[in-house]
């Protein structure tokens, strides 16, 4: 029963400060190095006092889980996949969950509990994480469909419309039309459309509008100011594509949380599907 107190502690220290991270992540874009100077030792001192006192042939198993998840997250870094805080956070929840904490909890559906999260649990995680934000994406699609056929305008108007197919998809997946107004006031929303400098119109009258399908802190202001004096002289619609961005480390903090309720949300997909 005691041994149920480590593992009790380890999600809520994991919960606890992710919660925290993604919150700081999602106000800033910042997550300080002492949340995981912090929650590293932390979890890496329950970790090992549990395993040392009721089950030390659990510490090879968890070297391996712990190796795996800190060698993926490293090569999800630097192959840009990952920001600095997402492969941290992944370093210490392999530290605080190597495997999923059976004696706390069970997932809600039977076929929760995959083979990978009894062995590796962060990847389950992940995994979770992925789906969610691909979920995200999903509905961001059909609510722009539905602004489409409400409003009956193009989603795309003057030059953007002869923007590449692939442009165009990934912004209807990852944003949505904002007032230039928001942009000026919420700094986390970036502008996914751009006018090309000098704001001189091209041919027939129009601007050069293009597609940015990955927003950048670079330039962001410019970009706005762009946007805003066009608008101000009515050559484009008040309205303009962005994207609020949400971090990676609210759909891993989410993923962590269906992982504990129903499980490897993939795996019961899987079963589903072939089962």
């Amino acid at each position: 029963m005691q041994q149920v107190i480590f593992d009790a502690a380890r999600v809520a220290t994991s919960v606890a400060f992710l919660l925290y991270a993604s919150w700081s992540d999602y106000k800033t874009r910042e997550v300080s190095n002492r949340v995981w100077a912090v929650y590293g030792p932390i979890a890496l001192a329950l970790t090992l006092a549990e395993f040392l006192i009721y089950d030390s042939s659990n510490l090879s198993f968890f070297g391996l889980s712990a190796g795996v998840t800190i060698g993926f997250a490293l090569l999800l870094f630097y192959t840009g996949a990952f920001g600095g805080a997402d492969s941290k956070a992944f370093m210490c929840i392999a530290l605080a969950l190597p495997f999923f904490p059976t004696l706390l909890v069970t997932p809600l559906l039977p076929s929760g509990l995959s083979p990978l999260s009894q062995v590796i649990f962060p990847v389950t995680i992940l995994s979770n994480a992925v789906l969610i934000a691909a979920l995200s994406a999903i509905y961001l699609l059909l609510r722009n469909l539905a602004r489409k056929a409400s409003t009956r305008k193009p989603l795309f108007e003057g030059t953007l419309a002869k923007e590449s197919v692939g442009k165009k998809a990934l912004v209807l997946l990852t944003g949505q039309k904002f007032p230039i107004s928001t942009l000026k006031a919420k700094w986390h929303i970036y502008p996914m459309e751009d006018i090309e400098p000098p704001q001189d119109a091209g041919e027939n009258g129009t601007l050069n509008r293009k597609l940015v399908v990955v927003p950048k802190d670079e330039g962001r202001d410019e970009v706005i100011a762009r946007l805003s004096k066009a608008a101000d002289e009515g050559k484009i619609d008040s309205k303009v594509w962005a994207t609020p961005g949400l971090p990676m480390l609210i759909f891993v903090t989410v993923g962590l949380i269906v992982a504990l309720t129903l499980g490897d949300v993939v795996w019961i997909l899987v079963g589903h599907l072939f089962g």
